[in-house]
């Protein structure tokens, strides 16, 4: 088999097991330091401390598995709602990427599984998977092999699905023809996404401040949400999709047809008030093998009353005010503060027909 069929084979067998897209490139992302470094140096990465660890790891991926010579990208869309862009604002609103089955566990088993074909066909090699669980620069590694290019609000964008897609990285002890990488980005004047940002996030193009942005804020944020920012969360509750949905590239995007992802009817667009009065127990048992999870079930109380606080629901007051001494400070500092707003909304007027 020659060089070129062996790669075109590899490329199919990952295709065969569901994945969108395949491409290859080297480890060595050394040329991006300079430019990742100077935004953590800025403190834009907020307080997510690991991303100060590991540079040289971060820099030089091979050395997560020694040997690794060539790594294969893949590509996994999973939008599954278009008409989630407007959702009413007495429901919580999660990001498309959480509605269904965490997929840090489909794409490790998947890409795992095409590592053990591999070997299979050009034993003896060695291979490591990585799905956003280490220091990989998963975007720029992507960007290298021409699988699309880092878009104005950082994410990697591509003609066929925007950028509603994850990232995979399957790294292989053998050497295999890189693609070519991405030159230019395909953004041009746009800049839709950074008008869009609710809280106002983008310092430029290209460049986050992480303490701004409501995915921080929702999910990796411990602590409380700053009350400057709480309005502008509006019914979010887990993550933030809107400068994804004002991206033009977005609109090609097919969706998923991955059974995995598949929106939960538990938590997909329900009622604000009926996810408030979850105990944690039921939190724990609804959420099992979804993302969600991870913050725990203060973060998911405090997310939730910052969202009815936003409701203009006065009649949710009551509810609130139930559970504020049954919880935590952290989940009662928000209590207070939607209970203040819902008092303070103007009562709706009605417009009587002439």
């Amino acid at each position: 088999m020659s060089a070129a069929d062996l790669k075109e084979t590899m490329r199919q067998m990952a295709l065969d097991m569901g994945f969108q897209q395949v491409h290859f490139t080297r480890p060595d992302v050394s040329h991006y330091q300079a430019q990742h470094w100077s935004q953590i140096e800025a403190g834009y990465h907020a307080d997510m401390d690991w991303l100060e660890r590991n540079t040289d790891v971060r820099y030089h991926p091979e050395s997560l598995h020694p040997g690794t010579q060539t790594v294969i990208l893949v590509r996994l869309d999973y939008l599954m709602d278009r008409d989630a862009a407007v959702i009413a604002s007495d429901r919580g609103d999660i990001a498309q990427y959480a509605v269904g089955r965490d997929y840090h566990k489909v794409m490790r088993r998947r890409l795992t599984q095409l590592g053990h074909e591999i070997q299979a066909l050009l034993d003896p090699i060695g291979f490591r998977a990585f799905v956003d669980s280490a220091p990989v620069l998963e975007r720029q590694l992507a960007e290298q092999s021409g699988m699309g290019w880092i878009g104005k609000n950082t994410l990697l964008l591509n003609e066929q699905a925007g950028s509603w897609f994850f990232l995979g990285e399957l790294f292989l002890t053998c050497p295999i023809e890189p693609d070519p990488p991405r030159t230019t980005q395909h953004c041009g004047s746009c800049t839709s996404c950074l008008d869009t940002c609710p809280t106002d996030a983008f310092v430029k193009e290209g460049v986050l401040d992480a303490a701004k942005c409501i995915s921080y804020l929702t999910i990796e944020n411990a602590g409380p949400i700053p009350e400057r920012y709480r309005k502008a969360i509006g019914n979010r509750i887990y993550g933030c999709d809107e400068c994804q949905w004002r991206c033009p590239f977005t609109k090609f995007a097919p969706l998923s047809t991955e059974a995995d992802f598949q929106p939960r009817a538990a938590i997909y667009q329900r009622p604000l008030d009926e996810l408030w009065q979850w105990q944690e127990d039921q939190f724990l048992s609804r959420m099992e093998g979804s993302p969600i999870r991870r913050i725990g079930y203060q973060s998911w109380l405090r997310n939730i009353a910052v969202a009815m606080g936003n409701s203009g629901r006065k009649d949710w007051v009551p509810l609130l005010a139930a559970r504020r001494e049954h919880t935590s400070a952290l989940v009662q500092e928000h209590i207070d503060w939607a209970i203040a707003q819902l008092n303070a909304s103007c009562d709706p007027v009605t417009v009587s027909p002439d």
